[in-house]
């Protein structure tokens, strides 16, 4: 490129947590790709991307360090005619240590920049390893100076601001910014932001793929000067986004292409899939195994593993009791038929009747309650972990959100399981995204769909039994959980007070459950884990009202 231009490609790649070696490898190759394919100038890598984020209490390991700098080393060693900037962790375990960013060009490191804001909310907890930069960086490249900045230094006005007064005339951002509903748009919002109070236009790239509960969409982007959207990536996908700067006398012009974003139901749909594919990759599962019941929430789980995985690598099985419909067992056959996997049945009927004759004694004068309730629901998590013990294979829990918030759901049973795809999706939405599945082809038998769920654990078992209208009680777990609305302020929206206490008695009460569940992939704000944490143990109530 001559002078007043610039070819830079975002790398927007798909780190594993701990794998410095091979995450320095996905560096290089992506380097040269973008130089043989872009002819690019400077290549921009997502933060921390030589150690994949988070990379929680690494971080605490001297060895982790000691790999990054053998990795800055041999990125020196690699990089000549291009210049490369690559998030990673700088200083040393226990005295000072910054999320940091490498400028690396002609065999050195010719810049480092130290990220100056550091969430410490939600599922971020930065404070407690890393210290906060204060000064700005200015690389520049064919006569065109570019500040440096890091994921959420973009979200407050002073880091880009200082940026720009010592000089820059472009920002570029590096992220580790995961999945939730409707946060492309709050990142587009912040950032035209940004562009708009400097006058400056801003590069965005951000990584992709699953990690644990987190999922990482990638859409990295670009606007310009004032703020407009001029570049967009692809969501959920390794991506070189190539991006061609030019400096005019009206100013930053920037080119390049913007693919399209997908819709609601289709992005949470892709991260799903994302988040569940990258968990089995990245442990090294040859692939799964479900319990498919014939209901909607094992239905959804069974069409996201085989939409992840492949038909081949999912295993589903059919484990009837007594209480168990024809149309489920109809339904549940139709729909392994549909997506053609490997499919089973194994009957509970001997193993729950030794079970009662062995506890027959234990359970005299006592009525038939939940306990034989679970005691099928344990058979069928039994079964399910001897299949994964011989084969390999990680069961998938098939629960929802709505179930995990109020504990309707068997420890040890339905619970049982090494990931939980659903967790963080109300079972509202589940109906939402069945639709939206069947959409793009036929995989889940309509039936399942509109009949009213049922656990099929007791004769005519409904879950409305048990629960409120799941519409009624997703609106009341999204007030109290999500948003931590009180009993009182609930009332007075509209919410009937009797299923208000309900509601948050089983919630509280069903704490110690979900501390014993199994990661699932987080969409939301707010899902169970690290972004809401309370106390197993307590004697808070929200109010005397609902004691």
């Amino acid at each position: 490129m001559t002078k007043n231009q610039l070819q830079v490609v975002l790398a927007q790649i798909d780190p594993i947590v701990g794998d410095v070696a091979g995450n320095t490898r996905k560096v290089i190759v992506a380097t040269e790709q973008a130089r043989k394919l872009h002819a690019a100038d400077l290549v921009v890598f997502p933060e921390l991307c030589l150690t994949g984020y988070p990379p929680e209490d690494l971080l605490l390991r001297p060895g982790l360090i000691k790999r990054v700098n053998k990795s800055l080393q041999t990125l020196c060693q690699q990089v000549d005619d291009i210049t490369i900037i690559v998030g990673h962790p700088l200083g040393e375990v226990g005295k000072e240590l910054f999320n940091a960013a490498s400028v690396i060009s002609k065999h050195q490191i010719t810049a480092q920049y130290l990220k100056h804001k550091l969430p410490n909310y939600g599922v971020f907890d930065e404070k407690r390893y890393f210290i906060e930069g204060r000064e700005a960086t200015i690389i520049e490249i064919n006569q065109i100076k570019i500040g440096l900045t890091i994921c959420e230094d973009i979200w407050f006005v002073e880091p880009a601001a200082q940026a720009v007064d010592a000089g820059a005339e472009i920002i570029v951002n590096l992220n580790a910014s995961p999945f939730k509903q409707d946060k492309t748009q709050l990142r587009e919002t912040e950032v035209s932001k940004r562009a708009r109070e400097n006058s400056v236009p801003v590069l965005y790239v951000n990584q992709m793929g699953g990690q644990d509960e987190l999922v990482f969409d990638g859409a990295s982007f670009a606007v310009n000067a004032i703020g407009e959207k001029c570049v967009q990536a692809v969501q959920f996908a390794t991506a070189l986004v190539p991006i061609n700067i030019s400096k005019t006398p009206q100013g930053i012009q920037l080119e390049g292409s913007l693919q399209p974003l997908m819709g609601e139901l289709e992005t949470i749909y892709q991260a799903l899939v994302c988040g569940l594919r990258d968990y089995v990759e990245k442990n090294r599962f040859p692939g799964v195994v479900i319990g498919l019941s014939g209901g909607i929430d094992s239905a959804l789980t069974l069409a996201l593993a085989v939409d992840a995985l492949g038909a081949d690598r999912v295993q589903a099985v059919m484990m009837p009791s007594r209480f168990t419909a024809q149309i489920s067992l109809d339904d549940a056959a139709e729909m392994a038929s549909i997506l053609g996997v490997q499919y089973r049945v194994l009957g509970i009927e001997n193993l729950f009747q030794t079970f009662l004759h062995e506890l027959e004694e234990v359970f005299a004068g006592t009525q038939a309650d939940t306990t034989e309730e679970n005691i099928q629901a344990r058979c069928r998590g039994v079964l399910l972990m001897a299949i994964s013990n011989k084969t390999g294979a990680m069961v998938l829990s098939t629960g929802n959100k709505s179930e995990m918030a109020v504990g309707y759901s068997t420890l040890y049973g339905d619970m049982a399981g090494g990931f939980s795809p659903l967790k963080d999706v109300y079972k509202t939405l589940v109906y939402k995204l069945a639709d939206y599945r069947n959409s793009l082809s036929k995989a889940i038998p309509e039936r399942i769909i509109t009949r009213p769920p049922s656990a099929e654990l007791s004769a005519d078992q409904l879950d409305q039994d048990s629960l409120p209208a799941y519409e009624v009680l997703d609106a009341i777990l999204e007030a109290y959980v999500a948003n931590d609305g009180c009993f009182e302020d609930l009332v007075a929206s509209g919410f009937n007070a009797e299923t208000v206490a309900q509601v948050i008695k089983m919630v509280d009460r069903s704490e110690y459950k979900r501390r014993q569940a199994p990661p699932g992939i987080r969409i939301t704000g707010r899902a169970f884990g690290r972004d809401r944490r309370y106390p197993i143990t307590s004697g808070y109530t929200v109010t005397s009202t609902i004691e």
